[in-house]
């Protein structure tokens, strides 16, 4: 259980770091085809590690409709749209204004599951979106196509829809087989998209995009997501949705980085905010107790 407070930090590095990254891959993979292809292998990687270590790759009938349906708002929804905010706006507006994901998550944990803002989560949530503010506001000047905050608006509400679903309607199962399922689902998703936008594969890839696709694929896919459910289970969705804001400080830094990316002075205001609601997050997001059934079953 202690280790689960090293589970935001992991988050915001693999999250953070795969923003540059599926930026690189895209210069030389289209979008439909890079998800079809990272969400699949990492479904695989995930159900073959399961079946070596001996879990059962078999879900309850009870779990395939919730199974579905979180996969589709929680990572082909999410990941669809994030793949298409890359190409209309940087990739730093793109991580910053994708997680705008706490406020959707919040709010609707706070309508439909009846969870109350306690005083922590409450400045951790003021403090983080003075920060995306500071951080959106050049787009509405117009340094960005409409496209370009579209698609990460939509990103962040289909990911609050998936995690609050998914915390009313807990999916029974092994944890790591459930992921290797939805990241399944969603890789059909993409690979009906592919099919009907006529893209197709490239037959070489450059050493740089070979790199990038690993990481993309193996840590910030199959490993990821697997913390991310892991910490779904232990908190709420508000504690756990408020511990991503430091995600998008980590994309926009190794934006600047690795792709080239030059924010503004003013940004770095916004970071300053962010990275404080994520410090205070953390120290609110301590795990609650849970039952001993479902710490086994986790």
């Amino acid at each position: 259980m202690h280790g689960i407070r090293f589970i935001p930090v992991a988050l915001a590095v693999l999250w953070g770091f795969n923003w540059p990254a599926v930026k690189t891959a895209l210069s030389e993979v289209q979008p439909f085809g890079l998800r079809m292809v990272g969400l699949g292998v990492g479904a695989v990687l995930l159900a073959l590690v399961a079946a070596m270590i001996g879990r059962s790759l078999k879900v309850p009938r009870s779990s395939w409709i919730p199974l579905v349906i979180a996969g589709i708002f929680n990572i082909a929804g999410f990941n669809l749209a994030t793949v298409f905010a890359q190409l209309n706006t940087s990739t730093s507006r793109a991580a910053i204004l994708t997680f705008t994901t706490p406020l959707w998550a919040i709010l609707m944990a706070y309508l439909f599951l009846g969870e109350r803002l306690d005083r922590s989560k409450t400045i951790a949530l003021a403090i983080g979106l003075i920060g995306i503010a500071v951080l959106a506001a050049p787009l509405i000047g117009g340094q960005s196509t409409l496209l370009g905050l579209v698609f990460p608006l939509v990103a962040a509400f289909s990911w609050a829809a998936g995690t609050v679903y998914q915390k009313a309607r807990p999916i029974e199962g092994d944890r790591m087989v459930i992921t290797a399922y939805q990241l399944l689902i969603a890789a059909a998703m993409a690979g009906i998209g592919f099919g009907l936008s006529g893209e197709t594969l490239p037959v070489t890839l450059s050493p740089v995009v070979w790199t990038a696709l690993t990481f993309h694929v193996i840590g910030a896919t199959a490993i990821a997501y697997l913390l991310w459910f892991t910490l779904l289970d232990r908190l709420s969705v508000g504690a756990a949705s408020l511990t991503t804001f430091a995600i998008p400080v980590v994309g926009v830094l190794s934006a600047m980085a690795l792709v080239g990316d030059r924010p503004s002075p003013l940004d770095f205001v916004g970071f300053a905010a962010i990275l404080a609601a994520a410090a205070v997050a953390m120290f609110a997001a301590a795990p609650r107790r849970v039952p001993a059934s479902v710490t086994a079953e986790a």
